[in-house]
């Protein structure tokens, strides 16, 4: 047997090896864990300011091609957007694309949801590359439509207020107390009839009741596209392509979607 002890001094090996010959025979080791300390490193540009020569060369043709995917711009957004409970603006922007993704495949949803831990990084003021999207939509997610009865919309805000907020687009607006319960919940203006139904876009990982959102298991009438351009990070670029050849420049702020009681 081959140990190899990176880190340790040769005093350590030495006596670590005869003892692991010897387990058998009862030997036991005289090292135990006194503590765990960490710390964190930034890895950020002042590891460019004197670059491997060699290293540089070996990723050069692998970098192009990674660059002439990732650097086209998109869109452009207003301001520096990022994610947080219980409604951040690029939590509500997510949500309103999911919303407008409805009419590319003949759905007019009610409402929209996406998760707060599907958001993996945030947009910064200006311009949006396809690799920007990438890093805030990085999972291989896809639209999903489905309905839910009254009933179990409610019983989806519930769950909702129990993680803290989770996405909504505009026209939703919940009020929740501060140990997450549900106070009230309105749909376009109404309150939420238990009698009816309500279709819903989201993506296809909360569809199968994940992230603690287990109402939707109860989903009927599912629309879920599996090909790749369903990709949840494609329909955010079409969104932003659709705005910048308009010349619009992408917005959204907190508007009181999820509020907490007071």
């Amino acid at each position: 047997m081959h140990i190899f002890m990176y880190g340790m001094d040769k005093t350590l090996r030495i006596l670590a090896l005869p003892c692991l010959a010897f387990l058998t025979a009862g030997c036991a080791s005289h090292y135990k864990v006194e503590g765990v300390e960490r710390t964190r490193i930034v890895v950020d540009s002042r590891y460019d300011k004197i670059p491997d020569a060699e290293a540089a060369a070996f990723i050069a043709p692998y970098k192009h091609k990674v660059d002439s995917v990732m650097k086209p711009v998109v869109g452009k957004v207003a301001r520096n957007m990022n994610s947080y409970r219980p409604e951040s603006p690029l939590s509500n922007l997510l949500s309103d694309i999911l919303l407008w993704g409805g009419k590319a495949y003949g759905e007019t949803p009610d409402f929209a949801v996406y998760n707060m831990g599907g958001i993996r990084s945030a947009l910064t003021k200006g311009e949006v590359t396809f690799g920007d999207v990438v890093d805030v939509a990085p999972f291989e997610n896809k639209i999903c439509f489905l309905t839910l009865t009254g009933d179990k919309v409610i019983e989806l805000f519930q769950q909702m207020a129990a993680s803290g907020g989770q996405g909504l687009s505009h026209g939703v607006e919940l009020v929740i107390t501060k140990d997450g319960k549900l106070v009230s919940a309105r749909i376009n203006g109404k309150d939420v009839d238990r009698a009816a139904k309500y279709r819903v876009s989201t993506l296809d990982y909360l569809a199968q009741g994940n992230d603690g959102l287990l109402a939707f298991k109860a989903k009927t009438d599912v629309v879920s596209p599996d090909s790749q351009d369903n990709n949840v990070r494609y329909i955010i670029v079409n969104y932003f392509k659709e705005q910048m050849d308009n010349g619009i420049v992408v917005d959204s702020q907190i508007e009181g979607r999820i509020k907490i009681a007071k």
